[in-house]
């Protein structure tokens, strides 16, 4: 007799057929931010760690690389309270939030004016409409203007 057939089992019967992953792909990747709560633990523990091979069995543990520990202990060293926490990647801006203020303001500005010359053009050709077909022009009293 065959192991499979003293156990009970059928041939075949030894296979995992639990639930299975979704295989679809994630279509972005999100990436991990880590709190300076968080930080400050793992490098804690990190320093508290006495055998060998205990900060690698921390990392292991967490999901972390060594090079984020030892960014992190650069970045402790420093003595940087706000570089401890989550900051946005990429350069930075060259331009002052001032200055990116104004530039937006000036092409509304730029926008709003051109609106109003055609607003203006239609109003003209209106007027000049009318008084060819010889429809009476009423002016607008301050109360509707306003």
């Amino acid at each position: 007799m065959s192991n499979t057939q003293l156990n009970g089992l059928s041939p075949g019967a030894g296979t995992f057929r639990g639930p299975r992953s979704n295989p679809e792909v994630v279509a972005k990747a999100k990436r991990r931010t880590f709190t300076a709560a968080y930080k400050e633990r793992i490098l804690a523990a990190s320093d508290a760690a006495q055998q060998t091979g205990q900060i690698g069995a921390l990392l292991r543990r967490e999901g972390l690389y060594s090079s984020l520990l030892a960014a992190w202990r650069k970045e402790r060293a420093a003595g940087v309270t706000e570089a401890m926490s989550p900051h946005q990647r990429g350069p930075k801006s060259k331009q002052s939030p001032l200055a990116t203020e104004n530039a937006k303001l000036q092409g509304e500005n730029l926008r709003l004016t051109d609106r109003l010359r055609k607003a203006e053009i239609i109003i003209d050709v209106q007027k000049k409409l009318a008084t060819l077909l010889g429809l009476p022009l009423r002016t607008p009293t301050d109360e509707e203007l306003f």
